[in-house]
């Protein structure tokens, strides 16, 4: 639960319609560029994250180009078939998904960060969620994020994780 004295708002808000460049190497970068976005021309405190898939056998690609990985489009069938299609034959097929949540407030910027470990499915289960979730199976469950209803995902995803991360700071702040 989001502390009491903080009212959260959207982008739209503060009308805020531009489509921030992701231009970072990291996960971490592309939430900052966001954060610090919004901050400097629109003069609120904000917080933005950035997430992505990396996968082991594949030096931790898709990374930050998960939402693009088969094309600017941001198509998610695609992008689960180019995965599917470069790991074909490997057996490491460990992952995990990573949420970096950048909070900025005057001149600081704080980071928080989520990672779910688990493993790429052999093909797609399940039609919950969005993007990877039908080919990611969390370590220690059966069911891929797409077959987890959405409080079941919560308490294990990455998002899940920064997200508390961040309220819990905002509790001490």
């Amino acid at each position: 639960m989001m502390p009491g004295f903080i009212k959260l708002g959207s982008l739209d808000d503060i009308n805020c319609t531009e489509d921030i460049a992701e231009t970072a190497d990291t996960i971490a970068g592309n939430a900052q560029i966001k954060a610090d976005y919004v901050f400097e021309n629109y003069k609120v405190a904000c917080f933005a994250d950035d997430t992505g898939l990396e996968v082991d056998a594949l030096q931790g690609e898709p990374g930050v180009h998960s939402a693009r990985y088969a094309g600017e489009d941001k198509n998610d069938t695609a992008n689960m078939q180019k995965l599917l299609r470069e790991l074909d034959g490997k057996n490491n097929r460990k992952a995990q998904f990573k949420t970096v949540i950048a909070l900025k407030s005057k001149d600081r910027i704080r980071l928080f960060e989520g990672i779910c470990p688990g493993a790429i499915t052999q093909e797609k289960s399940g039609e919950k969620g969005f993007g990877y979730d039908p080919i990611f199976k969390p370590d220690g469950f059966e069911q891929t994020f797409a077959q987890m209803n959405q409080q079941q995902k919560a308490e294990i995803s990455h998002r899940g994780i920064a997200f508390r991360k961040l309220i819990e700071f905002l509790k001490k702040a």
